[in-house]
């Protein structure tokens, strides 16, 4: 059977990566978070103390320490996926913190940063056989993706997914934050000059407001099988 790339783009906290990664499960397809890579990156950037106080990222700054930002991804048996590693070092817990989530979007704007991570994107997936998910990845990094979903919900069922997930992980922040973290994420995202949050025009759309994760799998996949027996 043919190997194929599946896109899946969408909203923060709009369930990508848990349907990516159990569509590639599913599959037998390399599971690519292109998210983690922008936490990392973000990560970095705290680390570095490139971002003030204030949330202001240092662009020069950034921009002249890239070169040693080096990402990889390695599986993990224990939690059955692959995970992102910083310079060597693992950081899929580091990145998941509420600190990474506030300044992702300034980092992921910065056109250097994804330049640097798209063009690594692109080469993880040029040989089919992948699952990747983002917010520009049937439009800018694989788009002739032969799949292409569009995921999307209200912001009142991303913030209490949100709220849950942190909660789950011992981290405290009120709903308000989230949902406010959140609406500035899809403001940044969505009108930022480099490769801006978009549908593209040839994506399956799911709005999963109401949708469970099973419903939401079962439909993504029957959209997959169509096109692997085409």
């Amino acid at each position: 059977m043919k190997r194929i790339s599946i896109a899946i783009d969408g909203l923060s906290a709009s369930g990508k990566s848990t349907l990516a990664q159990g569509v590639a499960r599913a599959l037998n397809y390399l599971y690519i978070d292109t998210g983690a890579m922008y936490r990392a990156v973000t990560l970095f950037a705290l680390r570095e103390k490139l971002i003030d106080r204030e949330g202001q990222l240092d662009e020069e700054g950034m921009k002249a320490a890239l070169p040693r930002v080096y990402l990889t991804f390695r599986f993990n048996p224990g939690s059955g996926k692959s995970e992102v590693c910083l310079n060597g070092r693992n950081v899929e817990k580091e990145i998941r913190s509420h600190e990474v989530s506030r300044h992702v979007s300034v980092v992921a704007r910065l056109p250097e940063v994804r330049e640097k991570l798209v063009l690594a994107q692109r080469r993880m997936g040029e040989t089919g056989g992948v699952v990747m998910d983002g917010r520009d990845i049937g439009t800018v990094v694989l788009p002739d993706a032969e799949v292409k979903f569009f995921m999307t919900a209200s912001i009142e069922a991303r913030g209490q997914r949100r709220f849950l997930e942190l909660q789950r992980k011992g981290r405290s922040v009120s709903l308000e934050d989230v949902v406010d973290n959140l609406k500035e994420r899809d403001r940044i995202d969505s009108t930022r000059d480099h490769s801006p949050l978009m549908q593209a025009e040839d994506a399956i759309v799911i709005d999963n407001s109401d949708l469970s994760i099973e419903q939401q799998f079962d439909h993504m996949m029957a959209c997959v099988q169509q096109v692997l027996h085409a």
